[in-house]
């Protein structure tokens, strides 16, 4: 039985381009690809699970690397497991590696390690620095973003659902994660007020 070919390219934000996994990806003759535009922190993931849903036996699903399927190492341990029992096999461009191996599934463990130690090395020095500015007086936290001078009008319009949300973001110049963060915001607001 023929399997098909799977691409599976994930960034973290909506504003990473996704454009250099495709070009490394496009040598693979790839039958479908599934682009995904949210971090990897769990396997919850609407275009990730759809492609779960999709594969076949005899599949194969390419990635750039295997941070892009999971930054845990039990997540794609887990992934790798589950595809295994459908007989789909993963590659990895970057890591050159074939999940079908045993070579190739210790190499995976070792390399999904590396990364998950990695992030969280990081994620603790970006701490260490935030409680080192804090205690110099230097941390001022992300700069507050402004909100642009036809908001409520464009808020008011979207609450009573007279646009959508792309179109109000559309009229306010804001990014989504932008748009639904000062959203919260007054959710919030909204929220205290009532209380008082």
């Amino acid at each position: 039985m023929n399997g098909k070919n799977i691409a599976y390219v994930r960034v973290s934000t909506v504003d990473q381009n996704e454009e250099r996994q495709l070009e490394l990806l496009k040598n693979c003759s790839i039958d479908k690809t599934f682009i995904e535009k949210v971090s990897a922190k769990d396997t919850d993931r609407p275009k990730f699970q759809e492609m779960i849903d999709y594969v076949r036996e005899g599949d194969t699903i390419y990635v750039t690397d295997f941070s892009r399927l999971s930054r845990s190492t039990r997540d794609l341990l887990n992934t790798i497991e589950c595809l295994m029992k459908k007989g789909v096999k993963e590659i990895s461009l970057k890591e050159n590696l074939d999940s079908s191996s045993p070579q190739g599934r210790l190499m995976i463990t070792m390399i999904g390690a590396i990364n998950q130690f990695e992030r969280e090395i990081l994620l603790e020095r970006q701490r260490e620095g935030i409680e080192i500015a804090k205690r110099k007086g230097k941390y001022k936290g992300r700069k507050r973003i402004e909100r642009p001078a036809n908001w409520d009008r464009v808020i008011g319009d979207y609450m009573v659902r007279k646009i959508t949300a792309k179109k109000a973001m559309e009229l306010l110049g804001l990014k989504t994660s932008t748009f639904y963060k000062l959203l919260n915001e007054d959710k919030k607001l909204d929220e205290m007020e009532i209380d008082i």
